[in-house]
């Protein structure tokens, strides 16, 4: 993960960035995100014109007050952005979070999937 510099209200905040794979299907595309310690509550996911930003909060997990001697765990704002196709059915995203991983369903408009178009001969 990197920390990046996201602007909020005209002010600089560093933020850091989870981890993510993207894969395109037939159907849509399928992001997941690492997301360990982060509740549903304190995740703010939005889609509009192609563009999917997921932001949200992540606490420590154990506040152990102490010299740490190896901490890995981001803690904090995250913020990530995709630019994704605007085929996508917005009305019909799906989001889950399981296991400390956030899997967005982004199904594919009708008129954007693929499909055999037959040829007629005459």
């Amino acid at each position: 993960m990197m920390d990046v510099m996201k602007r909020t209200n005209g002010q600089r905040q560093l933020v850091f960035t989870p981890r993510a794979d993207v894969v395109e299907t037939a159907e849509g595309v399928i992001v997941t995100l690492e997301m360990p310690g982060v509740r549903a509550e304190d995740l703010d996911i939005h889609f509009d014109r192609g563009e999917l930003t997921v932001q949200g909060k992540c606490s420590p997990a154990n506040p152990v007050k102490g010299n740490w001697l190896v901490r890995e765990y981001e803690v904090g704002d995250f913020y990530r952005a995709f630019q994704v196709s605007q085929d996508i059915d917005g009305s019909a995203i799906r989001a889950e979070l399981k296991n400390g991983l956030l899997t967005l369903h982004l199904p594919k408009s009708e008129g954007a999937k693929p499909r055999r178009i037959s040829v007629q001969s005459k």
